[in-house]
């Protein structure tokens, strides 16, 4: 995952997301490597790959440089665009696989950018249901039938990878979000927190969020999906922050 440096939007307009897709396509041919799934997001970008000539991180230089040289032109701009290195994690196993393509696929919907991923221009679920172009869509179809493939791709999960939040953003680490769970909230454990029922759940997310968790860790801690959490943390809160003077 590359994101916008500041989180600031990337692509602004049509060309753009076609330069930068221009530019994967011709790296690829470069670097070889595999590309297995693409979603072009406004202000970050994911990538499903397989590194077989070059490493990422030359990869992702060769990539980054080709595209920011040429929107620094466009766009009369300098220094940096992407935000630190890439953020990166294996995938191990073809269920993961698999469930990684879908969460790639739906994030514009997800987002509400659109009702199906078939809408969305600018990933590679339309390389998958039409012809391909950047996806190396072969290994996917050796594993499954494409009506398969479009029936998974379009089940909603709540399965999250690479979590948007940086580990310079966070404030508390996991230890200390069980201590307010215990100490403020009087909940020992995360079999606990799952007993309650939905409103006091989502009192005890914002109360967390507000003290400075991020949505992943209270994930961890608690074992409510990301998409519970996040959407308990983004209603009104009125809940008070905990006074650590």
């Amino acid at each position: 995952m590359l994101r916008g440096i500041n989180r600031q939007q990337i692509f602004m307009d049509a060309e753009d997301n076609e330069k930068f897709l221009y530019i994967l396509g011709d790296c690829k041919k470069v670097s070889r490597f595999k590309l297995y799934a693409y979603c072009l997001m406004g202000n970050h970008i994911h990538l499903l790959m397989r590194a077989d000539g070059e490493p990422l991180a030359q990869i992702f230089r060769r990539i980054g440089s080709r595209f920011v040289h040429w929107y620094n032109q466009k766009y009369q701009r300098c220094g940096h665009l992407f935000q630190d290195r890439y953020k990166s994690e294996p995938v191990e196993n073809d269920g993961y696989f698999l469930a990684v393509i879908r969460y790639i696929h739906q994030n514009p919907v997800k987002a509400g950018m659109c009702a199906k991923p078939e809408y969305y221009r600018y990933s590679s679920y339309g390389e998958y249901v039409g012809i391909p172009k950047l996806a190396d869509v072969e290994t996917v179809y050796e594993m499954v039938s494409k009506k398969e493939f479009i029936d998974f791709n379009n089940t909603c999960a709540d399965d999250v990878y690479l979590d948007m939040e940086s580990d310079s953003d966070l404030i508390l680490n996991d230890l200390q979000i069980e201590e307010i769970l215990k100490q403020y909230l009087h909940i020992n454990d995360a079999e606990r927190f799952c007993e309650l029922d939905e409103s006091e759940q989502a009192v005890c997310l914002r109360f967390l969020r507000d003290n400075g968790a991020a949505i992943r860790q209270i994930c961890r801690v608690t074992g409510i999906s990301y998409y519970s959490v996040r959407k308990s943390v983004a209603e009104e809160r009125t809940v008070p922050a905990i006074d650590r003077a």
